[in-house]
């Protein structure tokens, strides 16, 4: 597996955010379950998508740059047949070494109730459980979490 940076127009990370979404659909049953502004170009500071070894994409995520110390995951997102193989811990721990070249000192997040593979992933992963923050704020579906990357 390779991870690779990408623009965020890219089709192939644009493809992945769209399954992301479908079965965030189907999970909450409404097509729109984000309580704030969905990503944009403009607002992610990079992306990358994971490649299987006969260039299959299999993953994805973002970084949302919040202030100078601090940033936000975005559309981490696992094919459902690549789940199990190690590509989630890969592309984030992509995100969490860029995050550190740009001088990031902390990493949040925001996931939802029904996802609770995701919920266990990111507590294996050192995430923590924070108050919910921003747009987030009063969501009764959302969970958010932070880890320290210093």
């Amino acid at each position: 597996m390779i991870v690779r940076e990408v623009d965020w127009a890219d089709p192939v990370g644009e493809a992945l955010r769209i399954a992301q979404r479908a079965e965030l659909t189907i999970r909450y049953g409404t097509p729109d379950s984000e309580p704030g502004p969905a990503p944009t170009a403009d607002s992610i500071t990079v992306f990358f998508v994971a490649f299987g070894d006969d260039d299959t994409p299999l993953a994805c995520g973002g970084l949302r740059r919040l202030d100078d110390t601090e940033g936000e995951i975005k559309r981490m997102y696992v094919a459902p047949e690549a789940r199990g193989t190690g590509v989630s811990t890969a592309i984030l721990s992509t995100l969490e070494r860029y995050a550190r070249r740009l001088g990031w000192h902390r990493l949040v997040l925001e996931t939802g109730d029904a996802q609770p593979d995701a919920i266990r992933f990111y507590e294996r992963e050192g995430y923590t459980l924070i108050p919910n923050f921003g747009y987030y704020a009063d969501s009764a579906l959302s969970l958010c979490f932070a880890k320290a990357l210093d």
